[in-house]
């Protein structure tokens, strides 16, 4: 054991996010939040990684960047860095294993900063980063995980595979119990993805994420990028998932610690100018409201479901803006683009998704339900269209749908098949135009100024909440 050591006087906190844009933004929100209460952040990331990063913490002095180089192997692409860059998610497993050959270079930052005199109060990793939990144990400093998710997702998950082994043996249709768990919505088998997958000893993710999962569970507790008003009644479950007393804290929606500070922003006069899709949406206010279609940086469809999108938003005729990340997909040649000028926009570039839900022409937003994506369009107050895709998404939205009243499902029951044009139309006239629509609008304003008060320094519970966690981990030193 490297042997435990005092921290600096001043507050000082580690976080190293998953190569993942989904993943490590919320961190870096979060890294912010740190900052409002006197605590100084080091961000652990690769090179290729380091540039989105200081983008975002150029204006916190307190936020500064140690990079660690990410191994060259053989299986993944030369200069992957980021699971953005995997051609297919099959080669996660391979981007996994590279990361663990980064152990030795975070074992000597943590070294050079207890020599140096400022050890950190805590490392917050993310949960697919388990061999963090041995190196912050050698030098005596907990070990907090970052899951990305709700509340509510994680706890169904985590009992669906304490259970694996009776519900392999189940139908995909077949409900699933939840004991002891009050759920407003029914979870089917087919809800829980992977689930064969991980309970197969053959399968080289299998062994994998059981060792995640064990560093997990003897970490000193999680962080939740939710608000109690939202997934409180769950907590208290999600922690007897965990070892040692460890402590769940829900500290969101973290995006909006941010905007508290400082103005929120709205329309073109804050954009960058190379924004254009901005400028766009300015001359749509006033007129009808605009939906917004984005799947997220891993969901990969095929050409044939692109098209189907792209025909089911002409038949419904409300005007869009559609992010489109496909490398192969190109729009339709038979006029589709000029029957569609002035009133559909299509960006295959990378958009700035927060701006562009807090623009107030936006009316909704057909998502894969990403737990990101979902804070963010009901943090604006924006209802969704689900068409979850992967993950934990399912139970997502049908937390977003049926246990909040938030918004339309695109169909009902599971993940996988191509989604027909015709089907993609209705959700997108109900979401904008129909009585349900309404509805989810209606409710996606209520969310929305609940999620502000979270994080509101003056009674806030996630505000107290980090409040909380900082104190925990001041007097676990102490201790």
């Amino acid at each position: 054991m490297a042997g435990a050591v005092s921290p600096s006087p001043c507050a000082h906190v580690v976080v190293f996010p998953l190569m993942a844009q989904g993943h490590a933004l919320p961190l870096l929100d979060i890294s912010k939040a740190l900052t409002n209460l006197g605590v100084k952040v080091t961000v652990i990331a690769t090179p290729k990684n380091a540039p989105l990063i200081l983008s975002k913490i150029s204006n916190f002095s307190e936020i500064s960047l140690r990079t660690i180089q990410f191994p060259r192997v053989p299986e993944l692409p030369e200069g992957c860095e980021n699971t953005a860059d995997l051609p297919s998610m099959a080669l996660l497993v391979p981007f996994l294993k590279a990361s663990k050959s980064m152990r030795p270079a975070f074992e000597c930052i943590l070294r050079e900063m207890s020599e140096a005199g400022s050890c950190p109060l805590s490392v917050i990793s993310d949960f697919f980063l388990g061999w963090t939990l041995d190196v912050c144990q050698s030098f005596g400093i907990p070990r907090i995980v970052f899951h990305g998710m709700g509340v509510l997702s994680m706890v169904i998950l985590k009992i669906a595979f304490t259970n694996a082994p009776s519900l392999l043996a189940m139908l995909d249709s077949d409900p699933i119990e939840l004991p002891n768990l009050s759920v407003p919505f029914t979870v089917y088998k087919r809800d829980i993805s992977d689930l064969e997958r991980w309970q197969d000893p053959d399968d080289p993710y299998s062994p994998i994420i059981a060792e995640i999962v064990e560093a997990e569970v003897n970490s000193a507790g999680i962080i939740v990028n939710s608000f109690e008003e939202l997934e409180g009644d769950y907590i208290t479950t999600l922690e007897r998932f965990y070892c040692q007393g460890a402590r769940a804290w829900c500290i969101g929606p973290a995006l909006l610690y941010d905007q508290n500070q400082i103005e929120r922003p709205v329309g073109s006069n804050q954009a960058d100018p190379s924004q254009s899709y901005i400028k766009w949406l300015d001359e749509c206010v006033g007129s009808s409201r605009v939906i917004y279609i984005s799947f997220g940086t891993q969901a990969r469809l095929s050409d044939m479901q692109m098209d189907n999108i792209a025909y089911g938003l002409e038949m419904a005729g409300h005007p869009f803006i559609w992010a489109v990340k496909s490398a192969t997909w190109v729009l339709p040649d038979n006029g589709w683009e000029d029957r569609l000028k002035g009133w559909g926009l299509v960006v295959h570039n990378w958009v700035d998704q927060r701006r562009i839900l807090s623009h107030p022409a936006i009316g909704g937003f057909l998502s894969h339900c990403g737990w990101n994506s979902v804070l963010e369009s009901l943090s604006e107050e924006v209802p969704v269209l689900t068409w979850p895709m992967d993950a934990e998404q399912p139970l997502n939205a049908k937390l977003v749908v049926t246990g909040l009243g938030a918004g339309v499902m695109v169909r009902e029951g599971g993940v996988g098949g191509t989604i027909a044009s015709e089907v993609i139309r209705d959700g997108v006239k109900e979401l904008m135009g129909g009585e349900r629509g309404r509805q989810a609008r209606d409710r996606a304003r209520e969310i929305g100024k609940l999620a502000r008060q979270a994080v509101e320094k003056k009674g806030g519970s996630s505000h107290k909440n980090l409040e909380g966690l900082i104190k925990f981990l001041k007097e676990r030193v102490k201790e």
